[in-house]
């Protein structure tokens, strides 16, 4: 950037402890209910399908990173996601724009056809800034909520086909369902057994979180659950619905519902009193479901997208 005290470079290892700060007070000032840790930004940059030094961009002044644009290549289905961030002090200043013609540029070399961010739907700011760098606003997710209280025990309870957790070495298994429930739905890029065992194992994972139904011995459903917030103490934490599906040949038996009520159970009776997930609002039999339980809506999500040519 000539004539400016920025400049922007593709990161390096060595720029790890300070890319760590800089996350840790994104956090702080923008929360967005992330845990973030060294060892989950480790573990971030480190997924199989991640080239941090060819795809992650970072703006620093006076040595110290005051930005970044994350490029996520998601090419089985030919688009990348972006994750933007410049702190508040340096904003207004052209660096986001400057930060999306790079990622711009590493899209091309990747050959992706699409770019995809997504923004709290309150955002004003950033929808006008993303309006001018030639966004469209493509899809609006929910964010729902789940008082578990209002959920009785009887309920979450209920006798549901054969379910258990995921065992080690499972791994294909869970992909594989996990694939046939979702390719084709809006933004799921299918997942590799790669991908799926390093998300398994990574410090956020554990598999008697991820809940497998059967019939016999055919897996025909899954909830995969998360607990996150609290720093480790039981104060502040939540459960999550990270992802649920059914078999397609297995849609409407209740396959998908008896899941979900395993995965609710298991969160149960780990403590939690709040459970959160995030649905398309365009997929209405998940959100009719999701409502059916008692989950309420308490934010929404927009996701912009932009052709790369």
């Amino acid at each position: 950037m000539s004539n400016s005290p920025y400049t922007i470079s593709n990161y390096q290892p060595t720029d790890f402890d300070k890319y760590v700060r800089l996350s840790i007070e994104a956090e702080k000032l923008e929360p967005t209910g992330r845990c973030v840790s060294p060892q989950i930004i480790a573990e971030h940059l480190g997924r199989p399908s991640c080239s941090p030094e060819q795809d992650l961009f970072i703006v620093e002044i006076d040595r110290d990173i005051v930005g970044y644009m994350d490029v996520a290549p998601e090419l089985t289905i030919g688009r990348v996601i972006l994750d933007c961030w410049i702190h508040p002090e340096h904003r207004r200043r052209g660096l986001a724009t400057k930060l999306l013609s790079y990622a711009t540029r590493r899209a091309q070399e990747l050959g992706a056809s699409l770019a995809h961010i997504s923004i709290p739907q309150d955002n004003i700011v950033a929808k006008s800034v993303l309006s001018k760098l030639g966004f469209e606003c493509v899809r609006r997710f929910l964010e729902l909520r789940l008082d578990m209280a209002k959920v009785s025990q009887q309920d979450i309870d209920q006798p549901a086909l054969g379910w258990r957790h995921l065992q080690p070495g499972e791994e294909a298994k869970l992909t594989q369902i996990q694939n046939r429930a979702l390719t084709g739905t809006w933004g799921y890029n299918p997942n590799t057994v790669e991908e799926i065992m390093y998300r398994t194992s990574s410090s956020t994972c554990s598999p008697e979180d991820i809940i497998l139904t059967c019939e016999g011995d055919k897996v025909i459903g899954y909830c995969w659950t998360e607990i996150t917030g609290g720093g480790g103490t039981a104060i502040g934490r939540k459960g999550r619905i990270f992802m649920l599906g059914a078999d397609p040949d297995y849609r409407g038996r209740g396959v998908g519902k008896k899941a979900l009520l395993a995965g609710l159970a298991h969160l149960k009776g780990k403590g939690l009193r709040v459970a959160e997930l995030t649905v398309d609002s365009e997929n209405k039999a998940a959100c009719a479901l999701y409502q059916s339980i008692g989950f309420e809506v308490r934010a929404g999500t927009l996701w912009y997208e932009k052709a790369i040519n």
